[in-house]
């Protein structure tokens, strides 16, 4: 597996909200030369209203082949199954699954979400998050009670997709902790 990693150039990464993946994304296509492709940047248009399904799937499908022209790759990272049907995952080499522990999630997501609304970061498409959706249990305007929440189910999903088959054609790699995370982009360094 190692030394096959190098020829991938078609990368998705999925996992739960905390998990990294953003963060992941951007350092593999950093050390392979390939572009990244945030899907919460296409889905979350401005004033959070999610992206029509079908506009979603023809933005990722041009910005795919825009990476395959450019780069010679690409990374996607975010879950959106239900949104994309899943088209990069058939087009992919290899799917990253960050499957880390539940506390350290919640524990990232928490300080990510007090950063960015205490600092008014600006995300995707002039997009903030809000003090006050901390105030709410909803997880649509909860970020930390939809990672809570979200946790079982997305878990849930991509062992059924890595055992019933969906994912075979693809090189599947979970990994569990920080350390493996780590550990799988250092074979991504140039010597």
């Amino acid at each position: 597996m190692d030394e096959d990693r190098a020829a991938f150039r078609k990368f998705v990464v999925v996992g739960n909200s905390g998990s990294g993946k953003t963060t992941f994304a951007r350092k593999l296509a950093g050390l392979t030369g390939i572009k990244h492709i945030e899907l919460d940047s296409i889905n979350h248009l401005p004033n959070w209203t999610a992206c029509p399904p079908e506009q979603f799937r023809e933005e990722l499908e041009k910005q795919i082949l825009e990476a395959e022209k450019t780069s010679n790759g690409w990374v996607t990272c975010g879950n959106y199954t239900r949104a994309t049907q899943c088209f990069h995952h058939r087009k992919a080499d290899c799917v990253v699954w960050l499957d880390l522990p539940r506390n350290v999630i919640m524990r990232r997501v928490v300080k990510r979400t007090l950063k960015r609304a205490f600092y008014r970061e600006t995300l995707w498409n002039g997009n903030r998050e809000s003090l006050s959706n901390l105030y709410h249990w909803n997880p649509e305007r909860n970020i930390m009670v939809w990672a809570w929440t979200s946790f079982p189910i997305v878990r849930a999903r991509y062992e059924k997709m890595t055992t019933e088959g969906t994912w075979d054609h693809l090189t599947v790699v979970r990994l569990k902790t920080p350390k493996e995370i780590a550990d799988f982009l250092r074979n991504f360094q140039p010597e």
